[in-house]
C-alpha cells in the first residue's frame, strides 16, 4: 500500500456548490451532453475503489453500504473493482435493490466474488447508502448502521455526501474520515470538522458545464482526484 499524494487546491466555501445547484448541473450534463448515468456511475465507482486501495491493503476486509439509488450503484461498482483486484469485499444493503442500474451493478459485483455476508467489524466501512438527494430523518435500519459504524474503529469513507449529513454536525450521520465528492465540492461539506479529508473525483462532465453554472473548474488534467484544502 502506498499513500497517494493527490493534486491539492485551496478552495473557499463560497466557490462550492449548493446541493440544489449540483442537482441542476448533473441533470443538465446528462441531458445536454448525453452522458449516460451508467458511465458516470462507473467513473464514481472506479475512483472510489482507487481511494480505498491508497489507504489499505489486500489483507483488510471492506464493507460497502449501499441503497437503491445511483450512489449505491457507484458503491457496487467500487465493490466489483476492488474484488477484481483481490480485496475481500462485503455488501451491506439497508434496503432491497430493485432499480435497474443498481440491480445490474449488484449482479455484476456478485459474479466478481463480492459477498452479501453480514460482517460486523470490517477494517474499512464505505458509505454509499444515500447520495446528494437524501432526505431526513433516516430510516431506523439505516440509522442503526450509522451508529454502529461510528462506534467502530474502522476507516470510514463516504461517497459524495455522508449519509445523514445535510450541514448539521449535531445530528446522527456517518462520520467519514475521507469524503469522495463527485464532480464538484458541495458547500455543506465545508461544515464538517477540519480533520475530514475532502476529495473530489472527475465524473467526465465537460468544463463548459462548469462554466454554465459558474462553478470552479478543478484541475482534473493534473489528476482525476483533487484534494480540497478548506483552511
Amino acid at each position: 500500500m502506498q499513500e497517494i499524494k493527490y493534486p491539492e487546491i485551496k478552495l473557499h466555501k463560497g466557490k462550492a456548490l449548493e446541493l440544489s445547484d449540483f442537482r441542476d448541473m448533473d441533470y443538465y450534463a446528462v441531458n445536454q451532453y448525453e452522458l449516460p448515468i451508467e458511465l458516470m456511475m462507473e467513473n464514481a465507482g472506479l475512483h472510489l475503489a482507487s481511494v480505498v486501495t491508497s489507504k489499505t491493503d489486500l489483507s483488510k476486509t471492506i464493507k460497502i453500504g449501499v441503497g437503491n439509488g445511483n450512489n449505491g450503484g457507484g458503491g457496487l461498482v467500487a465493490a466489483r473493482r476492488l474484488a477484481s483486484w483481490g480485496y475481500k469485499v462485503y455488501i451491506d444493503a439497508f434496503t432491497e435493490i430493485t432499480r435497474e442500474l443498481p440491480l445490474l451493478q449488484l449482479k455484476r459485483a456478485l459474479k466478481f466474488g463480492v459477498s452479501l455476508e453480514n460482517i460486523s467489524n470490517p477494517d474499512v466501512w464505505i458509505d454509499a447508502y444515500l447520495g446528494f438527494s437524501q432526505r431526513l430523518p433516516l430510516k431506523e435500519a439505516l440509522e442503526t448502521r450509522i451508529i454502529k459504524a461510528n462506534e467502530s474503529d474502522c476507516l470510514q469513507i463516504s461517497l459524495d455526501i455522508p449519509t445523514g449529513f445535510l450541514g448539521d454536525i449535531k445530528v446522527k450521520y456517518f462520520k467519514a474520515d475521507t469524503i469522495l465528492s463527485l464532480a464538484a465540492p458541495k458547500k455543506i461539506t465545508f461544515n464538517l470538522p477540519d480533520k475530514v479529508e475532502l476529495l473530489v473525483a472527475d465524473l467526465g462532465i465537460p468544463h463548459t458545464v462548469y462554466k454554465t453554472f459558474g462553478v470552479e473548474i478543478l484541475p482534473f488534467h493534473t489528476g482525476r482526484i483533487i484534494k480540497i484544502d478548506r483552511s
